[in-house]
């Protein structure tokens, strides 16, 4: 009777029900599990830690550590071979802290292990500040005094004692947008200066080449870049003028083995006192940092400072490569479905559509590499931009061949979502739109594509979401690890295709196995992945946004 119980119990699928919920809620805990792992590690790095003094004495000197405490743990003293004979004994435990002491100029790294053997005292000092320098990383140590430079060059106290703190913070407001005033002259003036110049000399090369620079248009051209080295002389002695208000004002500070630095301001991006901050301020602070974080540039080999390069430069070649695979993949698939006589070759071609979308990523790179970049971009050179040569124009890696390598990647998913749609749409719309008068294209325009987009933006979700965390192809078709303007600026053409461009995928790569201070770089792994999970969830939501406006919208012609 039991067995006929169990028996009938299985055969009715209620098992295989449940395995199925708790498979997916599994996977759902581990996936959630790993976000909230990655947000964690992530995120807590921008919270003003604070900073502790760890006292050590023995019998030969005494020896204070000024450091953030990272991580700790407890460790048998077994396994600690080099500090036994310090310890006496070969029993018990010892706690060790993986600590970061910044300094790097001073102390050659920035991170150490200490351990609490002889460890006398340990406090958090309220005036010990920490510095978030433009290179060296950050600086821990104790502030003495705010100097000034005066027009001969002599170096004047400002501020001494409990007066330099406030002191040092105003002045460094005055830095930071002096700071600010310079970038935004370099990179935006003086670089659309430089840039009309370039393009200047290779119109004139240009006509040169073609034999059509009469001395009328030598002279215009002559006359333009006159015009334009004059413009730039004006904006350079404005750069040389902010640089000599910049480089006004220094302090020097205290560092934990009592020796006395100076640091110019100019260095120096923010500094904080995080004992003597509030929780209100604290978390103040962290919402600027985070905000840093995702607005600035990269410094410091990509371990400091910002990443808006990198989410830039995927958000662009994210929508660039959506422009380009959705009219292929939907035109590819409306003539497989609606125009192909079926049969063998067509079968054998969606095969070959559905093998595709297996082959290895780094394939699809090594084609658009040799195709795209050294083909097509070559000759695109030598027929356009002859002017140019042998710099490269279209003929090196750049965003356009990184969009369209995706869009090749990508364009199986897109074909085979958009056949499944148009295979759902009743063949009586068809006719009976045929049969009021419309022609076939008429009938495929304002019928079955529209009650196809859903499924076509089906396929595009799919096509972005595998798109945006591909790394391997990009490496030899466009990203690199610091590019030096972004693909869209305020310089004629706006769009630069030609460009290579950074990502977030490479960004990850490069600062998780290619950083020279891993310490340093590891919770920027986590926040940088954790922000491509955010962008790449963002563009889903909003293609799955418009599907769902579609799919309501064509509903009742479904019905």
């Amino acid at each position: 009777m039991i067995a006929k119980k169990t028996s009938a119990w299985f055969k009715s699928g209620t098992p295989w029900i449940w395995l199925n919920a708790g498979a997916i809620a599994i996977a759902l805990v581990a996936v959630f599990g790993l976000l909230l792992l990655i947000l964690f590690r992530g995120m807590s790095h921008f919270w003003p830690a604070n900073v502790e003094a760890f006292y050590f004495e023995n019998d030969q000197n005494n020896i204070t550590i000024i450091a953030e405490v990272v991580e700790s743990e407890t460790v048998p003293v077994t396994t600690l071979h080099n500090i036994e004979n310090i310890h006496g004994n070969k029993d018990g435990n010892v706690t060790r802290y993986l600590v970061k002491t910044g300094n790097r100029d001073i102390l050659g790294s920035d991170f150490r292990w200490i351990y609490d053997i002889e460890l006398n005292k340990r406090e958090k000092p309220e005036n010990v500040m920490v510095l978030e320098r433009i290179e060296w990383g950050n600086f821990y140590g104790y502030l003495d005094s705010v100097y000034e430079n005066d027009p001969n060059g002599k170096r004047q106290l400002v501020a001494s004692g409990e007066q330099a703190w406030p002191e040092f913070r105003k002045r460094l407001q005055r830095s930071n947008d002096i700071r600010e005033q310079i970038l935004k002259l370099e990179k935006g003036e003086i670089g659309a200066i430089n840039y009309t110049l370039e393009r200047l000399r290779l119109k004139e090369k240009r006509l040169r080449m073609d034999g059509e620079l009469t001395d009328k248009a030598a002279e215009e051209i002559a006359t333009e870049r006159k015009q334009l080295k004059q413009q730039y002389e004006a904006l350079l002695k404005q750069t040389q003028t902010l640089y000599q208000k910049i480089n006004r004002d220094s302090i020097t500070a205290t560092v934990m083995d009592g020796s006395t630095v100076t640091i110019p301001l100019e260095k120096i991006i923010k500094a904080w006192q995080p004992n003597n901050m509030s929780v209100p301020g604290k978390l103040n602070f962290y919402v600027h940092s985070l905000w840093s974080f995702i607005t600035e540039d990269p410094r410091e080999a990509n371990t400091e400072g910002g990443i808006f390069p990198a989410i830039f430069g995927t958000v662009m070649m994210v929508i660039l490569m959506s422009i380009l695979v959705t009219p292929f993949g939907v035109i590819a698939a409306v003539y497989l479905r609606e125009y192909a006589k079926q049969g063998a070759l067509i079968r054998i071609i969606r095969i070959a559509v559905n093998n595709l979308a297996g082959v290895p990523s780094i394939v699809y790179g090594v084609f658009g590499l040799g195709f795209f970049v050294y083909f097509l971009g070559g000759n695109i050179d030598a027929l356009f931009f002859p002017e140019a040569l042998p710099g490269p124009t279209f003929g090196t890696p750049g965003l356009l061949w990184s969009s369209l390598t995706l869009a090749l990647l990508t364009l199986p998913v897109v074909i085979v979502a958009t056949e499944e749609g148009l295979s759902r749409i009743p063949k009586a719309l068809r006719e009976g739109s045929l049969a009021l008068g419309a022609t076939k294209i008429e009938t495929l325009w304002h019928v079955v594509l529209p009650m196809a987009s859903p499924a076509i933006m089906t396929g595009l979700i799919l096509a972005v979401a595998r798109a945006a965390g591909e790394v391997a192809p990009l490496m030899l078709v466009g990203v690199v690890k610091l590019a030096p303007s972004l693909p869209l600026d305020g310089n004629f053409p706006f769009m630069h295709l030609d460009r290579k461009f950074m990502h977030l995928g490479f960004h990850i790569y490069d600062v998780g196995f290619q950083s020279p201070n891993v310490e340093a770089a590891r919770p920027l792994v986590y926040a940088t992945s954790f922000l491509l999970v955010v962008v790449i969830v963002a563009l889903n939501l909003t293609a799955i946004s418009l599907r769902n406006r579609l799919r309501e919208k064509y509903r009742a012609l479904d019905n």
